[in-house]
């Protein structure tokens, strides 16, 4: 009878300990429904609040003038605005790690170059999309009356050091451009670095430099009023925004090209959903027509592609740079 007594016990137990545990088997799953809920619905309503894109270099570069083009289409398709914050120093650094610091949300995006991005800080990011790829400009200051490459080259073999050639940074593509052409030249430019690419602009209209390998966004304008020149374009081949401007390796320097680049980069831990949804505003916007317009006559071409293809790209640019600093022993930030 005792035995009986018990078993009826232990069955009773054991019944109540599996309506515990079914208990909070049906709990986890709902909260886990809910959490995947609150997921799926904040990727769902992002953007839902204002974006800050920090742009790393003054007013008035290239990187400022490119996404300030686009601000007003990303406005309307992410029904939120866009705040555009300058934070200028070390060639891009300190903008760019204010980023790498941010919350990785995808409300605080970076406005990166060439510079700002580096092989060094590289994973610190979220590749977002690829904006622009476009040649620069070498353009000169008539005072030295220089009139095309073959005639800078020249001049510079008879006048080494002399020439002085602005950037927007040590490491700044602006910069690595004119390295490159000297190296392959075979002359000596004297590099001054700027805070940006417009104090370097303002200084070639005054005589202080005498070059620049510059954003056709920056200096068309200038060039365009006869204030400055240009003496060709450094892509490999003709951009579709400037097909009157002969190339570097057309006019003397065959082999020579360099283009430099802005994309926009979030946080590194940033949800993969949200990049996505990132790149596909910005995809979209670079297709409009009035934005590929805007920027075409700034001498600026409209990339785009996912995410990866960015990623892709910055592997292919970066390996490029980085064997010419090795090589040359160049000095960056």
């Amino acid at each position: 009878m005792a035995s009986l007594l018990y078993g009826q016990r232990l069955l009773m137990k054991s019944k109540s300990v599996a309506m515990v545990w079914s208990r909070i088997a049906v709990i986890v799953f709902i909260g886990a429904f809910s959490l995947g809920s609150v997921g799926a619905q904040t990727s769902s309503t992002f953007p839902a609040k204002p974006i800050k894109v920090i742009v790393p270099f003054p007013p008035g570069g290239g990187a400022d003038t490119v996404i300030r083009l686009m601000t007003p289409s990303l406005t309307d398709l992410w029904r939120q605005s866009l705040v555009i914050e300058n934070r200028p120093g070390a060639s891009g650094a300190i903008g760019a790690e204010l980023v790498a610091q941010s919350a990785p949300d995808g409300y605080t995006l970076l406005m990166g170059s060439t510079a700002a991005v580096t092989d060094k800080n590289v994973s610190q990011f979220a590749p977002v999309a690829l904006v622009s790829a476009s040649p620069y400009i070498v353009t000169m200051n008539p005072i030295l009356n220089i009139r095309s490459i073959t005639g800078l080259i020249t001049y510079a073999k008879a006048n080494p050091g002399k020439v002085r050639f602005g950037s927007s940074g040590a490491g700044s593509a602006s910069h690595l451009a004119g390295e490159l052409f000297a190296s392959m030249a075979g002359i000596d430019l004297l590099h001054i670095p700027y805070k940006g690419t417009g104090q370097a602009l303002t200084d070639l209209l005054a005589g202080h430099i005498d070059l620049m390998f510059a954003p056709a966004q920056t200096v068309m304008p200038q060039i365009d009023t006869g204030k400055l020149l240009a003496l060709a374009q450094t892509g490999a081949k003709r951009s579709e925004a400037l097909p009157t401007i002969s190339t570097v390796s057309e006019s003397g320097l065959p082999g020579y090209s360099a283009v430099g680049w802005f994309g926009l980069f979030a946080p590194a831990a940033t949800p993969r959903a949200t990049v996505q949804k990132l790149n596909q505003g910005v995809v979209t916007t670079l297709a409009q027509d009035k934005v590929k317009k805007a920027m075409l006559e700034r001498g600026s071409d409209p990339a785009g592609g996912s995410a990866e293809d960015f990623a892709n790209f910055l592997r292919v640019d970066q390996a490029k740079w980085t064997k010419l600093i090795k090589e040359n022993r160049i000095a960056v930030q």
